[in-house]
């Protein structure tokens, strides 16, 4: 595909990815998401037109599987925007060192060896390219119950910092870290209320806040190494 106005999602068959995955193609751009398990979403976003690519960034081989797939189908992309994740709590069941390296693997390995891989694509185009890190809130707080998951958002937060350095001025590279955006249905009213109290503004805003953040920076054509934290004034209280 020479399309310039390609962008690629990772992590795309659900909740912010997926929210995200639609708007963009309603606007006019031309979204690939990837998905590790097969769901019923899928069907859905391929008859809209978007392209969909299984890829399991659990491991160095599925990260190099989808860049040779990417290498060979594109000659340029307008954006990639690394929203696959993982969640992973410390427990008993799993080694330690397996935890932290699940959680970086993911969160830090994939987006790192991506950008690298396909960067020179992001440079084709007749405007900026953008690359979007989707990182957490908790890569500035930690977390006393998900430490390696919030060491590897840290971890990320941190290469979009040194990829806006080393990409520029051809690429963009920003950070989005959500806080509460979107309940899950298995979370019950007391945990809601809960949750809710934490941010200035006590409320849940949904995946739209996302969508907007990343409109926002694929507009931009000045910001470039920055988070945009949607957290509701979490920093506040």
């Amino acid at each position: 595909m020479t399309a310039s106005n390609t962008i690629i999602i990772t992590g795309g068959s659900q909740r912010l990815g997926k929210a995200m995955a639609i708007t963009l193609q309603n606007s006019g751009y031309q979204v690939v998401i990837t998905y590790r398990t097969p769901k019923p979403e899928l069907t859905e976003l391929e008859k809209m037109g978007i392209t969909i690519k299984q890829a399991d960034f659990s491991s160095d081989a599925g990260i190099q599987d989808f860049i040779t797939w990417a290498t060979g189908c594109f000659t340029q992309l307008r954006a990639i925007v690394h929203n696959a994740s993982d969640w992973c709590a410390e427990s008993d069941d799993l080694p330690a060192a397996e935890t932290i390296s699940r959680m970086m693997q993911i969160h830090a390995s994939a987006p790192y060896q991506i950008n690298l891989a396909l960067a020179h694509l992001l440079e084709q185009g007749p405007q900026f390219g953008d690359i979007i890190h989707m990182t957490d809130y908790v890569h500035e707080t930690g977390s006393k119950k998900h430490i390696a998951y919030a060491a590897s958002k840290a971890a990320l937060q941190n290469l979009t910092l040194s990829f806006a350095s080393s990409l520029a001025p051809h690429i963009k590279v920003n950070a989005i870290a959500p806080a509460l955006l979107m309940f899950n249905d298995s979370d019950d009213e007391d945990y809601k209320a809960k949750a809710l109290s934490k941010s200035l503004l006590e409320t849940c805003p949904g995946a739209e806040e996302a969508v907007k953040a990343v409109q926002y920076l694929l507009d931009s054509d000045y910001i470039t190494g920055r988070c945009l934290s949607l957290d509701g004034g979490r920093h506040l209280k």
